[in-house]
């Protein structure tokens, strides 16, 4: 395993003061990825996620997206997480938590570990449609999709996506139907920057270490396709 080192800081945008989680490759600089969290706030898994993009060689950003509702926020990864965390992505404005999204990818560029300004963005779930939204809204480098719950609804909106991008879903997802899964693979079916992977027999957040989420073969399987393309697509010296 690479040395990495990891910060808390509070950056800011042109709406306020936020806080972050940075994490830092042992070289001490890369391209950067905005790493997007889930509907439980920023906790052991994002800041998990962020080592492993790290280790790749990446500078990380992972931002706090309820800053404006419940800054700080961190749940556990159990049905009562589950509950509290469907509420406080109820309470999210989502123009805004994507405007924020972007303003964090230009504080992420401007960082002096970033190497040439390149950043892409990277998001789970809740993150996972933050993601798709950036890289429609946004200018990111890279963007990578875990099954984020919003992209079904706005797929007419991928022909706004310009970046290589990679997409992941679980083909037993209990959240996304299996119908909405098929129509975005079919969306990036006609569209050379997008690649959408299916993982037959996952759910859910399969790539998430809690018990109630887990599918290793899944999240291995996922994490491996995503390093190769992040090495391809945005690489890290």
């Amino acid at each position: 395993m690479t040395a990495t080192s990891a910060r808390s800081e509070r950056i800011r945008i042109p709406e306020g003061e936020l806080e972050a989680h940075i994490a830092i490759p042992a070289a001490g600089g890369g391209p950067g990825i905005l790493l997007l969290h889930e509907i439980f706030g920023i906790d052991d898994y994002v800041r998990d996620c962020a080592q492993r993009l790290a280790e790749l060689g990446y500078v990380v950003l992972a931002p706090d997206l309820y800053w404006r509702t419940q800054p700080g926020l961190e749940l556990n990864h159990d049905e009562a997480g589950m509950q509290a965390g469907m509420a406080a992505m109820s309470k999210l404005d989502l123009p805004a938590a994507v405007a924020d999204a972007i303003d964090a990818l230009e504080v992420l560029r401007a960082m002096p570990e970033a190497t040439d300004r390149q950043a892409g963005v990277l998001g789970f779930c809740l993150g996972g449609t933050l993601s798709y939204e950036v890289a429609v809204n946004g200018d990111p480098q890279v963007a990578v999709v875990y099954y984020g719950s919003g992209v079904a609804d706005a797929l007419a909106a991928a022909a706004q996506i310009t970046c290589p991008t990679i997409m992941h879903w679980g083909g037993a997802d209990q959240f996304i139907a299996r119908e909405q899964v098929d129509a975005i693979a079919t969306m990036a079916a006609g569209r050379q920057n997008i690649a959408c992977h299916v993982h037959e027999g996952a759910g859910h957040a399969f790539d998430n270490h809690a018990p109630m989420f887990h599918v290793p073969a899944a999240a291995a399987a996922a994490w491996e396709l995503t390093a190769a393309f992040l090495a391809r697509e945005l690489p890290a010296g």
